[in-house]
């Protein structure tokens, strides 16, 4: 420790923290994530993010093939320097190697969502997207409010350009085929 009262995570390395940093930093926050290799914290998640992740992540379960799991909150490293923490992310069940698993890999991860908060507005509209994109991951979701009700942007990898392009934006109902049949009624919230 330095002679600061913070502690040594609080002053990062000059070349920047690593993926493997996250899971050897004692006390470390609850949601830490990775970015370009700087700590990012979250911010108390507000109700609105709470229950449209509840309802997404209820959907996917009830909708995803025994050869995928569903996992809110777990970290998926991208890179040496990438290891955010999307809201929900679809894997492959095989990635899940022990109940002590504290991260999946890029290759893993069939879709992951993004719940936009206040504080999250610029990571999870630009930064994120173009992570995912870069490591690979074909199918991408971003969540936004709309009078307390959920709208879904739904994109999809494009392979010839590496980056994302719309597949839908969804009001009421989510329903979609890849990447597995899904029809989730997004006012269902209002029950939440």
């Amino acid at each position: 420790m330095t002679d600061s009262s913070l502690p040594d995570w609080a002053f990062p390395p000059p070349e920047g923290f690593t993926a493997e940093d996250l899971d050897r930093i004692p006390q470390l926050p609850e949601h830490t994530e990775l970015i370009d290799g700087s700590l990012v914290f979250v911010s108390p998640q507000a109700s609105f993010h709470m229950r449209a992740v509840t309802l997404l992540e209820s959907a996917l379960r009830q909708h995803a093939p025994r050869k995928f799991r569903v996992r809110r909150e777990m970290s998926v490293v991208l890179g040496p320097k990438q290891r955010p923490e999307p809201d929900l992310s679809v894997i492959h069940a095989a990635a899940e190697q022990s109940p002590g698993q504290t991260s999946y890999r890029a290759e893993d991860v069939v879709l992951v969502a993004e719940v936009v908060s206040p504080e999250s507005k610029e990571r999870d509209r630009k930064r994120k997207p173009s992570l995912y994109a870069e490591a690979g991951i074909r199918h991408f979701w971003i969540v936004e409010e709309d009078a307390g009700r959920p709208v879904v942007n739904t994109y999809e990898l494009d392979h010839v350009t590496g980056t994302y392009v719309v597949t839908g934006v969804y009001h009421d109902r989510l329903k979609v085929s890849s990447p597995f049949e899904i029809d989730v009624d997004l006012t269902e919230i209002d029950a939440l």
